[in-house]
């Protein structure tokens, strides 16, 4: 291979790997799918966004509640920022689990023998679910904690990784929210 045919092909990898790292990491918000009309601009809008397979940790099928403001967590026992996040979602749960306007759905892909005993070592009150399948692409990700407030279709807020979900902010967007259901 001659200097000059070397000096191409770096140049050409260059260029790919520019390219990939744009498209990976630096592409601007707006170019994606369906973030027009988004409650919140830069989040994804779409109508595929509830799970149509859930069960409960008994194995009975749960179907998702499309009419309610909907609070989804998809977590696991192993995952440290998933702890870490559970009290605050509890403090959440209990402020609005009487509130016939708001569903919990707190899933894993775990089996409820592994699910069960973290659930009453640590004392946790919420709506357990199991899900096995593929995620719709608008809550699909291949990292966890993954959170989603989602109204009518719509993902209102979302958070990849871990969050206080308890915090002013929080309950300010679901309580402005059930105020038009």
């Amino acid at each position: 291979m001659t200097a000059a045919s070397k000096k191409i092909f770096v140049l050409v990898l260059v260029l790919m790997a520019a390219g990939a790292i744009y498209y990976a990491f630096l592409k601007p918000a707006g170019q994606g799918v369906g973030t027009a009309g988004s409650a919140i601009p830069g989040v994804e809008e779409t109508s595929s966004v509830y799970l149509s397979s859930l069960t409960d940790l008994e194995g009975k099928p749960v179907a998702m509640d499309q009419e309610k403001l909907v609070f989804i967590n998809v977590w696991a026992t192993w995952c440290g920022p998933c702890n870490m996040e559970m009290p605050g979602i509890q403090k959440l749960y209990d402020k609005y689990k009487s509130n016939e306007k708001v569903a919990f759905y707190i899933i894993s892909d775990e089996d409820a023998e592994t699910v069960n005993p973290f659930i009453s070592r640590k004392g946790y009150q919420l709506p357990f679910y199991q899900y096995a399948g593929a995620y719709p692409p608008a809550l699909d990700g291949n990292a966890i904690p993954r959170t989603y407030i989602i109204y009518k279709g719509k993902i209102l807020t979302q958070e990849i990784g871990a969050s206080q979900w308890d915090r002013p902010e929080i309950t300010a967007l679901i309580d402005k929210h059930l105020s038009e259901i």
